[in-house]
């Protein structure tokens, strides 16, 4: 992908962030994710039924990298199963640490594959696909 359009992506997940804002609503799981090297703290709440992500909001503050990342990955896994996000999310954290991962599955995140040319900002691309990972983990521990 050309490097200008990368940065428009970025821009507009930055600028126009989708779903963002709390709902407070009971029947979503939360979790918050902060960045002890920088600002970044973000609220995640993601709703699953019968094994599908329905739903995820977001709020915080963070920076253009975290925010366009969280709108990106809500984008990307709104409406996959509980295993396909698992999938995607183990092929975007090994493009983040140049290993093989399927460009195809990551459609829009695909714009973080050279970020690891830049470490200080690895994180910010990743806090939010934490907070996913934690949460797929809980859930996976209930089982």
């Amino acid at each position: 992908m050309d490097n200008n359009l990368k940065r428009e992506i970025i821009l507009e997940n930055y600028q126009n962030p989708k779903n963002k804002g709390l709902l407070n609503d009971d029947s979503y799981i939360k979790v918050n994710m902060n960045n002890e090297s920088c600002i970044d703290e973000v609220n995640l709440e993601v709703k699953i039924e019968n094994n599908i992500i329905k739903d995820i909001r977001f709020d915080g503050e963070a920076c253009a990298i975290s925010t366009s990342s969280t709108s990106i990955m809500i984008e990307v896994l709104i409406g996959k199963t509980l295993n396909e996000a698992e999938t995607i999310l183990q092929n975007f954290l090994n493009m983040i640490d140049e290993k093989p991962y399927d460009k195809e599955i990551l459609k829009e995140a695909i714009v973080y594959d050279d970020i690891s040319k830049n470490p200080s900002r690895k994180k910010c691309a990743l806090l939010s696909w934490w907070g996913i990972e934690k949460i797929l983990n809980k859930l996976k521990a209930l089982d």
